[in-house]
C-alpha cells in the first residue's frame, strides 16, 4: 500500500470561516454534488475539476476550496463519495474507522471500491457530458486521494492530491497522467516511508509528477488547518496554489 487507511486524524481540525457562493446539485439523480462556477469572463472554458473530498464529504471547507478552484478559472465539482454518510468533524479516538468504511454509520452503507466506484465515474460523466469540461483535472483530499487515483482510466487527465489515505502501490503505478502531492511532515497514514515509495512508484510510471513535504503540519493541513496558526495557514495557503499551478501546467 502507498499510503494507510484512514484513523482519528483524518477527522481532526477546524472549520473555517467564509460564505459558499457555489450550489448544491445532484449526480445521476441521486448522489448529492456541489457545484462551483468560474466567473463570467473566465478564459479556461472546457476546464473542469472533480473534488474528491475528504471523510467529512461536502462541507464548509471543502466548499470554500471549491469557490477558490472555480475562481482560478476551473468548474469544479465536489462529489459525495460517501452516499449521504460523511463523518462529522473531530471524531473520538475509539471511533471505529473500519466498520465505518467496510458497513457505513447504519450498516448498510458500505464505503468500499465497490460502492465508491460508481459514484466517481457518474462524476466524471456529469462533467464532460452535462457541463461540456473537456480536460478534466481531479484534486483528492485523504480518503478522496485513491479515488482520484484509481479513476485516470475513467476520464481524469491530471491529479493533485493532499495527505493521501488508502492508496494502493498497484493504484498508483496505474495512473496516466501527472500527479502532483502536497504532504505533511507529520502523518502516519502517509509517512516518510510510503511517501518515499510513492516517489519511486511515479517515476517508474513516466509520467510528470511533483511530491511537495510541509514542515510543521499534520495530516489534514491542506483542508482543515487552522487560520490563526501562521505555519497551518502558509502550509494551507501554499497547498492549494500548488494545486492551481499543477492544473494550470498540465491541463492546458
Amino acid at each position: 500500500m502507498a499510503s494507510h487507511p484512514p484513523a482519528q486524524c483524518c477527522t481532526i481540525g477546524v472549520k473555517h470561516s467564509g460564505e459558499p457562493v457555489g450550489q448544491l446539485i445532484k449526480v445521476a439523480g441521486k448522489w448529492d454534488a456541489y457545484l462551483a462556477t468560474p466567473p463570467p469572463d473566465n478564459t479556461r472554458t472546457g476546464k473542469g475539476i472533480l473534488f474528491c473530498p475528504d471523510v467529512i464529504g461536502i462541507w464548509q471547507n471543502s466548499k470554500l476550496l471549491a469557490d477558490q478552484f472555480a475562481a482560478n478559472g476551473y468548474l469544479t465539482l465536489v462529489i459525495d463519495e460517501f452516499n449521504g454518510d460523511p463523518l462529522d468533524l473531530n471524531r473520538p479516538a475509539d471511533f471505529d474507522f473500519t466498520a465505518w468504511l467496510n458497513h457505513g454509520s447504519d450498516g448498510k452503507n458500505p464505503h468500499t471500491k465497490e460502492a465508491v466506484d460508481p459514484i466517481i465515474v457518474a462524476a466524471i460523466k456529469t462533467l464532460r457530458e452535462e457541463y461540456g469540461i473537456e480536460r478534466v483535472g481531479a484534486v483528492g483530499y485523504c480518503f478522496g486521494a485513491k479515488y482520484l487515483v484509481r479513476h485516470y482510466k475513467d476520464g481524469i487527465d491530471v491529479g493533485y492530491v493532499a495527505h493521501p489515505t488508502l492508496v494502493e502501490e498497484e493504484e498508483l503505478a496505474a495512473i496516466t497522467g501527472p500527479l502532483s502531492i502536497a504532504a505533511a511532515e507529520t502523518d502516519p497514514i502517509f509517512p516518510p516511508e510510503k511517501r518515499h515509495r510513492s516517489e519511486e512508484i511515479l517515476k517508474e510510471t513516466g509520467h510528470p509528477y511533483q511530491i511537495t513535504l510541509f514542515s510543521g503540519v499534520a495530516h489534514g493541513f491542506a483542508v482543515r488547518g487552522r487560520a490563526d496558526v501562521q505555519v497551518e495557514r502558509f502550509a494551507k495557503e501554499q497547498a492549494f496554489l500548488q494545486a492551481v499551478t499543477w492544473f494550470h501546467e498540465f491541463l492546458a
